[in-house]
């Protein structure tokens, strides 16, 4: 239980600060007045002022947010703060300051990635464990404990190299070097078409040779510069099935009953930290990433919407309706409210029923 509490406040703890410094370091790089830089929300805990910003840690730990000067639409500002306030910016300014907070978790989920990749994490072996009997693997001859060191003539170093060549070479040869008891060998084998279902419940056409991986492992580690190329693919990767699963949830090929809040984090947080560090903070990149996309979506109340809104007046030359940026304000707080309520009644649900 001390685990997962501690592991629920680093991961929340981080990704919301992460988040709000990259509007605060905005906001200062485009001088504009920071009044607030709160983690969490509702009443103060503790809270130091420096200069005009008040730092504080709020009761609620459900987010965070960065009060600037004249941010609140139709808000007074003294004419000794205009300069210093935030609706009186250039668009371009403004846009930039709200997207700083989701390209802030972007970058985070790079770096977690990167570290990882420097430190090094266990990477499944191309090692056969079962064979099934029958399927082209077994009648290609094919034991466990074989290595597959090459496909067609390119290096297979990983597990997932191996099965992606298989998995997209349904009913074409593929040629196996093979090593079994220091001797290498060739093999044909030709994977064998078959529909399954991927992530998403979609039916796809898959190669298959009827083989499992052993589950030994080695410990890959690559350059800093590699890392970071690598990681930057990787948070892409996640952003599209994030995006994906978003579209699947809203077609219904994926039950809203899967989407998880506060207390499904806490969880996986837990399991993860119990599974080491580097769990961890691959754990957290994920969640970084989760986060761009949520706050991108453009909803009333979310950093997406103010991008929406910003994005039009730059279009027509005039700002929106004050009128009904706050309206549409008030049906994005009794949407966050309503998604919130059943995040959290997932999350309940998915105790009671595990006990």
């Amino acid at each position: 239980m001390t685990t997962t509490i501690i592991a629920t406040i680093i991961v929340l703890g981080v990704l919301i600060f992460v988040h709000e410094l990259g509007h605060f370091l905005a906001a200062k790089w485009f001088r504009v007045g920071v009044l607030t830089f709160s983690l969490g929300f509702g009443p103060k805990l503790i809270g130091k002022k420096v200069g005009e910003t008040q730092y504080q840690i709020s009761i609620i730990p459900l987010g965070g947010y960065v009060k600037m000067v004249g941010e609140e639409p139709g808000e007074k500002i003294p004419p000794e703060m205009i300069p210093k306030s935030f609706s009186h910016q250039p668009v371009s300014r403004r846009l930039g300051i709200v997207f700083a907070g989701p390209f802030f978790n972007f970058l985070f989920a790079v770096a977690a990635f990167a570290a990882v990749f420097v430190a090094g994490m266990p990477t499944l072996l191309p090692e056969v464990g079962e064979v099934k009997p029958d399927l082209p693997a077994f009648q290609a001859g094919l034991q466990k404990g074989d290595r597959i060191l090459e496909v067609n003539g390119s290096p297979a170093k990983r597990w997932e190299d191996l099965a992606k060549v298989i998995h997209d070479s349904a009913d074409r040869p593929l040629v196996l070097k093979v090593e079994r008891e220091q001797k290498t060998f060739q093999v044909t084998v030709t994977p064998q078409a078959s529909l399954q279902k991927n992530i998403f419940g979609d039916d796809v056409r898959v190669g298959l040779i009827g083989i499992s991986p052993s589950g030994n492992t080695f410990i890959e580690r690559i350059d800093p510069f590699s890392a970071l190329y690598r990681a930057t693919l990787q948070s892409w990767r996640v952003a599209e099935l994030t995006v994906i699963s978003i579209y699947k949830i809203i077609e219904g090929k994926i039950s809203a009953k899967t989407i998880g809040g506060p207390i499904l984090i806490a969880q996986l947080a837990g399991q993860q930290a119990k599974a080491g560090a580097l769990s961890l903070i691959v754990f957290m990149a994920v969640i970084s990433i989760n986060l761009v996309i949520l706050n991108i979506l453009p909803i009333p109340a979310l950093d997406g919407w103010h991008l929406l809104v910003f994005l039009i007046e730059s279009a027509v030359g005039r700002p929106v309706s004050l009128k009904l940026r706050e309206r549409a304000q008030q049906v994005g707080i009794f949407l966050l409210i309503f998604i919130m309520l059943m995040v959290f009644y997932n999350d309940i649900s998915r105790i009671i029923g595990a006990e």
